[in-house]
């Protein structure tokens, strides 16, 4: 199978923030899990423009819900991972495993969390 472009840091986290949130995974949710996630403040324009990205790249899919009272009458945009966007995640955290299998043990430098 071929390899796909390696992914960003924000890029992985609001991918794996829309995995997680399933049918919830609209810009402000995401936004706030992206932010759990990095354990550090992440602006909110930064997460729609990597969720746009992500949708361009094909990694992301998106639909408007139905209009909600709570918002005005607005809908919101819901994002899901697409099969690419499944694989593409699947091979950063196969790399990012690699990495830290390869560093764990390396001198005195030692992981924040094992």
């Amino acid at each position: 199978m071929k390899k796909t472009d390696p992914l960003g840091q924000l890029e992985q986290v609001v991918l794996t923030a829309v995995l997680v949130l399933r049918d919830q995974a609209y810009g402000m949710a995401v936004h706030v899990r992206v932010v759990e996630l990095a354990e550090r403040p992440v602006k909110l324009p930064a997460v729609y423009v990597t969720l746009e990205r992500l949708e361009e790249k094909g990694y992301l899919s998106s639909r408007l819900s139905d209009p909600t009272p709570e918002r005005g009458g607005r809908a919101k945009r819901i994002y899901r991972l697409t099969p690419a966007g499944d694989r593409v995640l699947n091979e950063s955290a196969d790399t990012a495993g690699r990495v830290y299998d390869a560093v764990k043990g390396f001198g005195k430098w030692k992981p924040s969390r094992a």
